[in-house]
This record gives C-alpha cells, structure tokens and sequence, in this order.
C-alpha cells in the first residue's frame, strides 16, 4: 500500500517566513492540478518564544519544549515528515527528532550540502545572533570541510536590523542596508553566502539576489517535496 505523505511545517517563526516557504513550496512542486500538489498541514505557532533570546540567554527550556510539543502535535495528525522554517531553531533539532518518530529535515544542513556541491569553499553566514552564537552553521560548515566566515560586529548589526527591524517589523527591507553587508562579504574574500536566516528569505523574496547567495528557505522546499514524494518544477 502506497504511503500518504502529508508534510507538516512548524511555522510561526516568523508568520511572513512560514508564508513565504509553503508559496515556495507550491511553486517549486511540478503539478498541473490540486491533485498533484502536496499534503500538508502548518502550525503558525506565533505565540513561541523567541529563539536568540533564549540561547542568548541561557533560557532554553520554554522553547525546547514548546518546540518538541509542537512536533509531537504535528505527528499526531498523521505528518510523515516535518519542516521548520526558522533556522535559528535547529540549534534544538536534535531534541525534536529524538521526540518524534518521523523524519526533520535539517535546513542547515541542506544549504552546506548545497554550497559544497557548488564548490564554494568560505561561506558567509547571515543569520540571527543566536544562530551565529549557537555555531549552528559553523558545526555543519566545518563537518563539510568548509570554512564559515561569521561578520564583524557592525556587520552583524546590519543583518540583525533587516531580520528584527525591517523584515519581522513588516517592511520589505533596506537595499542600502544589505549592499553594505554584501560589500563586507566580499572585502572577506567569500565565494559564497548562506541566508540562514528565513527573514533573509522573505528578503530575496522581495528583492531577488544573484546565485551568491544561497537559500536555505528554498533547499527546505526542495526537501519537502522530494520527502513527500512529489516531483520538483525545474526553474
């Protein structure tokens, strides 16, 4: 008997992120009908706590939890496979697939896979503080044989606004703010940046970046519809 895959997004970090990746999803599925398109089922969970602050401040347990019920939840409803489109919350991945009994896709892990099949070597990381201050990419980067590059503190500060600021804030977000941060990219001597951020993701949305940049948002996609047994739309 064929399985039924239904995929489940643990969405609500941000709201727009979550939105932005099940559009992504549907357009990058090669159907020609409802029928063709995959099951899915998404859980805004706008009420979690937020995430750098509790790895920046050691209070991890609310989210961890909040996280892991979620999945659980998700599970329950008959999801064969699980997608959470907030980078920052893989630094709990680990304890999510421990409480559930069906694949999490590792967005992280997903883009360095990427960026090594394209032969980038030194990889910026855009993403939230936690995320930088966790090593969420830098474990995966250097598990590859990649070198990170994580930005200088005024940098941070830039990438920082456009999540927090701009993007979560409803704005569409600064191209003066990101073509600064893409100059400090590429005075490093990167050949290659990862958005590991999904409010980064919600950026290109608006604004489109060259093949530079690679999307984690998108590689989650891809994911999904793969694991759920659905063909990708060539692009």
């Amino acid at each position: 008997m064929e399985v039924e895959h239904r995929l489940g997004v643990l969405g609500g970090m941000g709201p727009q992120a979550t939105q932005v990746f099940y559009q992504r999803v549907l357009e990058r599925t090669d159907a020609s009908g409802d029928q063709e398109h995959l099951s899915a089922l998404i859980f805004s969970d706008t009420a979690m706590p937020d995430r750098t602050q509790a790895i920046l401040t050691g209070r991890e347990e609310p989210v961890r939890a909040r996280l892991v019920a979620d999945a659980q939840l998700l599970e329950r409803a008959g999801c064969t496979v699980l997608a959470i489109p907030c980078n920052t919350s893989h630094y709990f991945a680990g304890d999510i697939q421990a409480a559930v009994g069906i694949p999490v896709l590792h967005m992280p892990r997903l883009a360095v896979e990427r960026a090594a099949a394209l032969g980038r070597r030194r990889l910026a990381i855009l993403a939230t503080q936690g995320t930088v201050t966790a090593g969420i990419y830098q474990r995966e980067l250097a598990a590859r044989g990649l070198t990170g590059w994580v930005p200088d503190p005024e940098t941070q500060a830039l990438v920082t606004g456009i999540i927090y600021d701009q993007i979560k804030a409803g704005e569409q977000g600064s191209r003066t703010d990101f073509a600064a941060v893409d100059r400090a990219i590429r005075a490093a001597g990167c050949d290659g940046a990862i958005l590991g951020c999904t409010e980064l993701s919600v950026y290109r949305a608006y604004h489109g970046l060259p093949e530079f940049y690679i999307d984690a948002m998108d590689l989650l996609a891809e994911a999904a519809i793969l694991a759920c047994g659905k063909r990708l739309r060539e692009v």
